[in-house]
């Protein structure tokens, strides 16, 4: 679909335009939060974390970061913009990092879910997904509008195409998706973007992108130039095990990263994790071992759940759901006690229990546990 910038800049105008009047929500509605662990020296299986941790070289990165720790972080925040620059061949302006890819979330929300002269927007988003984007939508007093998930467990592109309204002020596709791990192919989302509206802003998460292996699956980032209206979402705390200190980025359009702009925390990211993240990024090697350490393992947990004939989603990610057949609730209890922490309820999807994949001892570890809690009917 044609773009109409003139139209799409204003759109971004009467967006942005009532920033200085947002009113006091962000102390009135709870914000999404992560959820607290409370067992101490368990297996961690809850969070869809890198069990092997930083690369070497970031590791040493953090350690020389120390003599800087007095110093803003202005300098490592432009070098890291301008190595993603040369990498994605972007302009330097069509990037903007995040503490963590959340923020980019937050600020999407913030950005395009302000009440327009027609009344309250909308975000529309899988049923069901990583929640921060309609969790930031209530506290934006948008309405969240959740799209029920296929029957394999996948985005239904076309339902969420048919969702959009004069009042939808973004779309929220997580690809893989959280907590499903599927995927949608390269060609679905192409023609979800042309049947979209190109005044419709579409956020697109690929937080789990390296760990794909499907041919018939594509990062979006070089549609760039042909859809202005989309921003893709990247993560440094998956495969480059950088969780705990918090970097994320957005790429998309001069007019999109602008408005997102706007909404970002001041200096943002501290200098250990730019140095990390600098680091990380050269490092194609320890990428590369990390993702074949992970599919392995996840494959052996596809094998071990296949041997036990047990329901799982095929997972594209670095977790997997499991059907239990029963409330999941009291077996996330039962692997509490033995000190093993697996993924919470998912409200929709309240017999399945999401599990991270680990390293292969706490793998073996949770699947006598599965064994043990949830004996197999086979």
């Amino acid at each position: 679909m044609a773009l109409n910038r003139r139209e799409f800049v204003q759109s971004l105008g009467a967006a942005t335009g009532a920033a200085l009047a947002l009113p006091e929500l962000l102390t009135a509605l709870p914000l999404p939060q992560h959820t607290p662990r409370t067992a101490s020296g368990a297996i961690q299986l809850d969070s869809n974390e890198n069990p092997y941790g930083p690369s070497p070289a970031a590791c040493a990165a953090i350690t020389a970061s120390e003599s800087i720790a007095c110093r803003y972080p202005d300098v490592n925040d432009t070098a890291m913009v301008e190595r993603l620059a040369q990498f994605y061949q972007l302009p330097a302006n069509q990037i903007l990092l995040g503490c963590g890819s959340t923020e980019i979330l937050r600020c999407a929300d913030m950005a395009f879910l302000q009440d327009g002269p027609n009344g309250p927007k909308s975000a529309i988003a899988a049923e069901p997904t990583f929640e921060t984007v309609l969790g930031f939508a209530k506290v934006m007093q948008a309405n969240p509008i959740k799209v029920p998930q296929t029957s394999d467990h996948r985005h239904d592109l076309k339902a969420m195409a048919a969702a959009v309204t004069p009042a939808t002020g973004l779309i929220y596709i997580c690809n893989p998706n959280n907590p499903t791990g599927t995927i949608v192919s390269k060609e679905e989302l192409q023609a979800f973007m042309q049947q979209v509206p190109a005044t419709v802003p579409v956020l697109v998460d690929e937080a789990y992108y390296d760990f794909v292996t499907d041919p018939s699956y594509a990062t979006v980032v070089p549609w760039i130039a042909q859809y202005p209206n989309l921003i893709v979402a990247r993560t440094f705390s998956k495969v480059y095990g950088l969780a705990g200190m918090r970097l994320g980025y957005a790429l998309g359009s001069a007019e999109m990263i602008s408005a997102l702009r706007r909404y970002r925390l001041g200096m943002n990211a501290n200098v250990g994790v730019l140095r990390a993240a600098l680091a990380s990024f050269a490092d194609a090697a320890h990428v590369a071992d990390q993702r074949q350490k992970m599919i392995a393992c996840r494959t052996w947990l596809c094998g071990e759940l296949d041997r036990d004939h047990r329901a799982y989603i095929p997972s594209h990610a670095n977790f997997l759901m499991i059907d239990l057949g029963r409330d999941v609730h009291p077996v996330i209890g039962a692997f509490a006690e033995r000190k093993i922490l697996v993924g919470r309820k998912f409200p929709s999807m309240g017999n399945w229990m999401r599990i991270t994949i680990g390293k292969p001892a706490e793998m073996q570890a949770f699947m006598a546990g599965l064994r043990a809690i949830v004996p197999s009917a086979a």
